[in-house]
């Protein structure tokens, strides 16, 4: 159970995996951590845009965007569920959080 609801005004997006629902929130300090993992995010970016992002690369950006997770959790078992979800399922979020990376924050009258 996420600890609260997505907020898409602030690019975050909810995923619904076997282990339960989890929030993805894009901030400053997840996407540090994904992009010392990565590389550019701009870069990542450009390469989703032209449908050459990697599962991996989903995979390392949703790991780091997840706000709470069990502590059961692990990666490679949080990568399975991303996989046994589909790409298709993957879309929306994916697309939720590149969009926060290239727009950035909402003005605060706006990030209920």
């Amino acid at each position: 159970m996420p600890d609260r609801p997505a907020n898409p005004i602030r690019g975050e997006a909810s995923l619904t995996l076997a282990s339960g629902t989890y929030v993805l929130r894009p901030s400053f300090e997840a996407l540090v951590a994904a992009e010392e993992e990565l590389g550019s995010l701009f870069a990542l970016v450009e390469r989703a845009a032209h449908g050459k992002l990697l599962l991996s690369e989903i995979v390392t950006l949703f790991w780091h965007c997840v706000g709470s997770k069990p502590e059961e959790l692990d990666r490679d078992q949080y990568g399975s569920e991303l996989v046994s979800l589909g790409l298709a399922q993957l879309t929306p979020p994916l697309k939720m959080l590149l969009k926060q990376i290239l727009a950035g924050s909402a003005p605060d009258d706006q990030a209920v």
